[in-house]
């Protein structure tokens, strides 16, 4: 559940206009009331009545909520607050009855409307659509004393944590404490329109498109010149950054997709840090070369005997999953459960990447939060360090992205067994997580292995039928499902 607090206003009618008006792509459906300040009357006496046009007669409720403004001893400048309070795709249909309840819990939360205070401002909450509410204040109390809404922003944000646990819904993660930067609603509303969607039908802004497309290069690179050369064979412009003090150094970069321009035609250019925290180029340094310097150029003899796969490659990726996790249990040091952590994120990852290619879908979303559960909220004190189990796991990850899709039933059998035992993996990184208490990483870990152990790959349904006696290919996937929940309990 997110609260947007906007900026501070001074036109209550025009917002109100705004809300129970159409909108501005026809999106405010039954604009109505569902809560408003205590002692305001019965709704049916303050819901704005609808005129001869459709729209809505606001006149009345406008000089209610101005009435405290024209009579205080001292208003502010600009008296009008607004906050929008939006729960997550995922979570189940609110009442207006609920939406109420949590809209008075945030005003009181904010100081503007504590519970019990008659003379507190005057506020209603306005809702349009399934998922999200609008609250409208005036900041000037019943009893004629402004009222200050004090760190309104981090109030609501705690009363929005407190109402996601009471009433079951998705649980956001602390501001800050995210694996990436999600996209601001002016670039959702570019995406929509422009009519930039993705599978589901939501508005793709570019951010996350270039989120994506700098991850899978990172994840495939061998070090950064191998990966500002995969950016730009897929399409992505590239901006690099030099040091004004040395030249020759490079300290970053940034990436335009073709076609995301300013009003002038200009690129809109995002930075690595962005983007999301791990992305940023002495992180990606780090990820390649287990400590933060330049790393050297590759040579060609390296490169070329990383153009051809070796066979089994899914059972040499299961088997270095199996050791990655004998590892993160048995060693203390938390920057070693870090290092293989993310090198596990970055082989699903490829994994998504190499089947599912770019289009999208369960592989690429478990991926996202798998990335979101390995993410670490704090770097640990001390140099990075190279563990060799999560640099097998970051190989596995560039040989899966040059090997591309799976061909023969053989490796379809074993690339069905790596998801699974990522699936595995995951819930051993949950299991982590929630003894280092945090409880939003460890719910992404669990969601992740669950939509892995849903996983079918395309190839496998299209297979032969099984021979007599064989099991099928569901059972199969419960036998192993059952033997990782052994392997971990024992």
């Amino acid at each position: 559940m997110i609260p947007a607090v906007h900026p501070r206003g001074t036109n209550v009618g025009g917002l109100l206009r705004y809300l129970f008006g159409p909108g501005k792509r026809e999106e405010h459906v039954n604009p109505r009331l569902v809560a408003a300040w205590d002692g305001a009357g019965p709704f049916t006496q303050l819901e704005p009545p609808a005129r001869g046009d459709g729209r809505r007669d606001l006149r009345r409720l406008t000089e209610l909520l101005e009435q405290p403004v024209v009579s205080g001893w001292n208003p502010p400048a600009k008296t009008v607050w607004h906050c929008s309070i939006r729960n997550h795709p995922t979570d189940r249909y609110l009442t207006d009855d609920q939406w109420a309840h949590i809209a008075g819990e945030v005003m009181a939360a904010v100081g503007l409307a504590p519970h019990g205070d008659p003379a507190a401002v005057r506020w209603v909450a306005v809702r349009h659509s399934n998922d999200h509410v609008h609250l409208v204040a005036t900041l000037v109390r019943q009893d004629r004393r402004t009222a200050w809404a004090w760190k309104d922003k981090l109030h609501a944000q705690q009363a929005c944590r407190d109402l996601e646990e009471r009433y079951g819904l998705y649980r956001v993660a602390p501001p800050g404490a995210g694996s990436r930067t999600w996209p601001r609603p002016s670039e959702l509303n570019k995406a929509a329109r422009l009519g930039r969607t993705d599978r589901r039908g939501r508005p793709h802004a570019s951010r996350d498109r270039l989120r994506r497309e700098v991850r899978a290069a990172a994840t495939a690179a061998t070090d950064e010149v191998d990966f500002f050369g995969r950016l730009r064979h897929a399409g992505i412009q590239v901006r690099l950054r030099y040091s004004p003090r040395n030249p020759d150094q490079m300290t970053g970069y940034a990436v335009a997709m073709a076609g995301h321009t300013t009003h002038a035609g200009e690129p809109i250019w995002y930075g690595g840090g962005r983007l999301a925290a791990d992305l940023t180029l002495p992180r990606l340094r780090t990820r390649w070369t287990g400590a933060p310097q330049q790393p050297a150029p590759p040579s060609p003899a390296r490169l070329a005997g990383l153009a051809f796969p070796p066979r089994g490659l899914y059972r040499r990726a299961v088997e270095a999953i199996d050791r990655a996790t004998a590892a993160m249990s048995s060693s203390a040091d938390p920057r070693v459960a870090a290092a293989i952590g993310a090198a596990a994120a970055d082989l699903l990852t490829a994994t998504a990447n190499a089947w599912e290619r770019g289009r999208g879908g369960l592989l690429t979303d478990a991926a996202e939060l798998f990335d979101r559960a390995a993410h670490e909220l704090q770097r640990h004190q001390g140099p990075a360090r190279r563990v060799t189990q999560a640099m097998q796991l970051r190989s596995m990850a560039r040989l899966v992205t040059l090997m591309g899709v799976i061909s023969g039933d053989e490796d379809t059998a074993a690339a069905l067994r790596l998801v699974y035992t990522l699936a595995a993996f995951a819930e051993h990184l949950a299991d982590i997580r929630e003894t280092q208490q945090c409880l939003h990483q460890a719910q992404a870990a669990r969601t992740a292995a669950a939509m892995l152990r849903t996983h079918v790959h395309p190839k496998a349904d299209a297979a032969r039928p099984p021979s007599p006696g064989a099991a099928p290919p569901g059972a199969q996937r419960e036998s192993i499902t059952r033997r990782d929940s052994e392997q971990r309990s024992r």
